[in-house]
């Protein structure tokens, strides 16, 4: 027991040590002014952090030395942008909704049709048919009433993997799932 007791004493008085931190080293990289030269002089402290008396010498950032303006005018270059592909961003927007789980940068966040046709509303469960052929399905409780032509929608993506629908001339938005 007595074994036990002073080996969990001196457990807890060396603990301490062994997280001691360096502040002169700290300071050091505090005061470099330069963000990359101040970064790696964070990135080469040793991870587990030891008394002052067991870490190894600080290494010196180079100094990047000033650039020389050229006498020669800069010359144009053209622009490298790729014409705008249509074909993905059709695909993309007409299976906006029925994807499984693709990394979000790929991922469109709206989208834009119209509801054909007189649209009074919706209710619970209800199943309203886009001009670009899509089907959604209201997916909460909620219920509006209007009396619209051909009123402008847009598909939203929400948080967590939802979808919400916006009505032109609505302050409402309920949750909705694609259907087809």
């Amino acid at each position: 027991m007595r074994v036990r007791t002073a080996s969990l004493a001196l457990a807890l008085l060396v603990t301490p040590l062994a997280h001691a931190i360096d502040d002169s080293a700290f300071a050091r990289c505090r005061g470099i002014a330069d963000t990359a030269n101040r970064l790696a002089c964070y990135d080469a402290l040793p991870m587990n952090i030891t008394p002052a008396a067991t870490q190894a010498p600080p290494i010196a950032a180079p100094k990047a030395a000033p650039a020389k303006p050229s006498s020669q005018p800069p010359t144009a270059q053209p622009p490298t942008a790729s014409p705008p592909a249509a074909p993905q961003q059709q695909a993309a927007a007409q299976s906006f909704g029925m994807e499984n789980r693709a990394p979000e940068a790929e991922l469109p966040t709206t989208m834009e049709s119209t509801i054909p046709g007189h649209f009074e509303g919706w209710g619970p469960k209800a199943r309203i048919r886009l001009a670009n052929g899509q089907v959604w399905q209201i997916a909460d409780d909620s219920q509006a009433y209007f009396n619209l032509e051909n009123p402008k929608a847009v598909i939203r993506r929400g948080m967590m993997g939802g979808f919400f629908l916006e009505v032109e001339n609505s302050n409402r938005s309920p949750r909705v799932r694609r259907v087809q």
